[in-house]
């Protein structure tokens, strides 16, 4: 497990540095002048020159790619913010647990909901609640989500004026958020969960569970749900990762203060060193969702586990051999 662990690790390193190439180049390719954005439509050409000398923006393309993934690799610095002077990884770490916050809670509303919902659908197929739970996981797919967002607003701030409208001040302020981002995932894990429990319970150790004379609720539960966790589990795992970096138009329809809403503002101002280290941070966070739910794998299911067990220990017997 160790060793897969630091292969994954290892992995990650050339996933990044395409983020960090990708992006870079996007921003370096993008028309406008950041200089211009930061002083202003009123401000002379020479001290637009001079400021752009000052931040190396008059480099070639590869100087300036190389001097930002040196700062990054052997200083881990993320260069300063052109709006705020500030550095780049103390604007993003003060506005990054906000985001996280929101995905966990969204992500916690999409597996009870999905996952419930997706059990019941699976148990009591082609019923009436099945037919009305794959109607509405449809329709929350099909939904874009910053129209899902508008939409609550509209109906419970100003219409029903029960829940605020946007900010982030208060427990009330992050019930609209994460209910759209929450049902709107449980839309695609109900529909994995409802696939995997019919695929797990027309096998053979569950007919003879119930031969046995197990209580339905316990075939269900600690047989057929835990069997049918891994595909579930994958879709919960990349869905948080996509909540990281898709709650960017959440965090801009209620006006939240996150790492969303802050590239987004960063992009306008062509604030380029908020831009690349936002989503390089984000591409971080992704591998990293991807890496725990793989370790997860092997606590869910002990098949995993054992597979891992086994190849180390053939390794020493393969090197004797040779």
């Amino acid at each position: 497990m160790l060793r897969y662990i630091g292969k994954r690790l290892l992995m990650m390193i050339p996933v990044l540095l395409g983020v960090i190439i990708i992006v870079f180049t996007i921003m370096y390719m993008t028309p406008g002048d950041p200089a211009r954005m930061i002083l202003g439509e009123g401000a002379s050409a020479s001290a637009v020159e001079e400021l752009s000398e000052t931040l190396g923006l008059n480099d070639s393309y590869f100087v300036q790619l190389l001097r930002y993934v040196k700062n990054l690799v052997f200083d881990f610095d993320l260069g300063n913010s052109y709006a705020s002077k500030k550095p780049v990884i103390d604007e993003i770490l003060e506005r990054f647990p906000t985001t996280i916050l929101l995905a966990t809670l969204s992500v916690a509303i999409s597996v009870i909901v999905g996952v419930s919902m997706g059990i019941i659908s699976a148990t009591k197929q082609y019923s009436i609640f099945d037919k009305i739970a794959t109607s509405i996981s449809l329709i929350g797919v099909s939904m874009p989500t910053f129209w899902a967002g508008l939409m609550a607003v509209i109906i419970f701030s100003v219409y029903l004026r029960w829940l605020p409208a946007s900010g982030s001040y208060g427990w009330k302020y992050w019930i609209l958020p994460s209910l759209t981002l929450g049902l709107s995932s449980s839309a695609t894990i109900m529909r994995m969960t409802r696939s995997s429990m019919l695929e797990v319970i027309r096998q053979d150790y569950i007919r003879t569970a119930r031969a046995k004379g197990q209580n339905e609720r316990v075939v269900i539960i600690y047989h057929a749900l835990k069997n049918a966790m891994i595909p579930v589990i994958t879709v919960i795992g990349m869905r948080f990762g996509t909540l990281l970096g898709g709650s960017v138009l959440i965090e801009s329809v209620f006006a939240i203060s996150g790492l969303g809403k802050f590239i987004i503002d960063s992009i306008n101002m062509r604030d380029n060193p908020v831009v690349q280290g936002g989503v390089l941070l984000l591409a971080l966070s992704f591998s990293i969702c991807n890496l725990l739910v793989d370790i997860l794998y092997g606590f869910i299911d002990p098949r995993i586990k054992s597979q891992y067990k086994l190849s180390k220990k053939r390794g020493p017997k393969k090197n004797v051999e040779a």
